[in-house]
């Protein structure tokens, strides 16, 4: 996997950029982790798999909690207004009102986010 590398006030920060990946496991969602070497990561909406965001499917909950057991911090980028359930919605509001996960719409909002 290939990564941007960002250091913003003394953290680093990866962005995953890699064309044609798609995160559709637990397990590939930590490789890209541990490979990324960073404080916090930024991943694209598009990287990952759509199950992700039917919360019935349990990915999301299997993937996060990884960010949350190796205490790192994850932004997620991209448009989730396409998303009309109600209960991911809440789940992301929920989570924007940390800066550990965050769902935001643009890379520098991630910059930002992650570097407080």
């Amino acid at each position: 996997m290939k990564y941007i590398q960002h250091h913003i006030n003394g953290q680093s920060i990866a962005e995953l950029s890699a064309e044609g990946v798609m995160l559709s496991t637990a397990q590939q969602f930590l490789q890209m982790i541990m490979d990324s070497s960073a404080e916090g990561i930024i991943v694209h909406q598009e990287s990952i798999d759509q199950k992700f965001f039917d919360l019935r499917s349990g990915l999301a909950g299997e993937m996060l909690q990884k960010v949350v057991n190796y205490r790192l911090r994850l932004a997620i980028v991209g448009d989730f207004s396409i998303y009309e359930s109600k209960s991911l919605k809440a789940f992301i509001s929920e989570n924007n009102r940390s800066n550990a996960i965050v769902f935001v719409n643009t890379i520098e909002d991630a910059l930002v986010r992650l570097s407080k």
